[in-house]
């Protein structure tokens, strides 16, 4: 979509090759496009055991938006698996689809899915330019 002015900001060219979580299918930062917002977006696929997708707290100096949508038709309520994810020093199980909020300065994570029966799809975005999550060095 490049041959016309805006087409470059279209990004369909997205990752369908899955990793042990997952597919992170795309994560779009200032190093993609300038100026542009952290967004990061990936299915967790069902995993026979618990597993720990970030294992330590951390803060920033930004708001960070975590989310987490069962893919269950019948209810889109149902977060389809059970996940700890820890704001502060609270852990809180997700069982319900989840839209999280963690403002500025305040620690969160380890995320942890602890049973996951059908696919989740997760997104995070943050306005800092700079900011390419967890999963790499910027």
């Amino acid at each position: 979509m490049n041959d016309t002015k805006y087409g470059k900001y279209i990004v369909t060219d997205l990752n369908k090759v899955p990793d042990a979580l997952g597919t992170r299918v795309y994560c779009l930062h200032g190093g993609v496009f300038e100026g542009a917002p952290y967004v990061d977006c990936a299915w967790f696929w069902p995993q026979p055991k618990e597993v720990v997708v970030v294992d330590k707290g951390h803060t920033h100096d930004f708001g960070e938006v975590i989310t987490f949508f069962g893919s269950n038709p019948d209810d889109p309520t149902d977060l389809c698996g059970e996940i700890e994810f820890w704001l502060g020093d609270e852990p809180h199980i997700l069982t319900k689809s989840s839209v999280i909020f963690a403002p500025k300065g305040v620690k969160h994570c380890p995320l942890i899915i602890k049973k996951l029966d059908r696919p989740i799809f997760h997104f995070a975005t943050a306005t800092d330019k700079n900011y390419r999550g967890p999963h790499e060095n910027a």
